[in-house]
């Protein structure tokens, strides 16, 4: 019978933090989501409401939804770099939604929004990794101290999900560097 995952410490202040910074990377790439009228509000409301979450505001049902609204935004993209946008501002706002579990799955709501903003930039400049690697250095050197805490007591990044896993995990390891 598999055991429960042990716990992490996780205070509320890092929890904002972690939301604060995922809001921060998901709206560098707004605007290419932005980009082709007529603009869905809903994953600029995610980062609306990850940004209210991490200023001081309650964890609410209104916040998990504003994230899922920005995850079904990312279905009706008008191209591959708009959805990933719209999927950085969904892990955006359920960044707000980590467990204090110590398993690697919890990695992806520390660091998605950057992984997701990282490969819609990619995308958006026709998969130029020079851009990624830019990006990736932004999201780690802006990384607020509570970012690499919580890391430093999760597993590493898990494998598997594609480019964006990829980015996660190189995203991951420079940050526990």
């Amino acid at each position: 019978m598999p055991t429960a995952p042990d716990k992490i410490e996780l205070s509320d202040d890092e929890l904002r933090a972690l939301t604060g910074y995922a809001a921060t990377c998901a709206s560098r790439t707004l605007p290419i989501f932005e980009q082709t009228p007529p603009t869905d509000p809903r994953p600029r409301e995610a980062i609306a409401a990850a940004r209210a979450f991490a200023g001081g505001g309650r964890r609410t049902n209104a916040l998990r939804q504003s994230a899922w609204a920005a995850f079904r935004a990312a279905r009706g993209a008008t191209s591959p770099a708009a959805a990933d946008a719209a999927r950085a501002a969904s892990h955006a706002a359920g960044a707000a939604f980590l467990h204090p579990l110590a398993n690697a799955h919890q990695v992806k709501h520390v660091l998605g929004a950057a992984a997701h903003a990282a490969r819609a930039e990619e995308l958006a400049a026709v998969a130029d990794r020079c851009v990624t690697a830019g990006t990736l250095d932004w999201a780690r050197h802006h990384a607020p101290p509570a970012v690499r805490a919580v890391l430093a007591r999760l597993p590493a990044a898990p494998p598997g999900g594609g480019r964006v896993g990829e980015l996660m995990r190189a995203l991951d390891a420079a940050l526990r560097a």
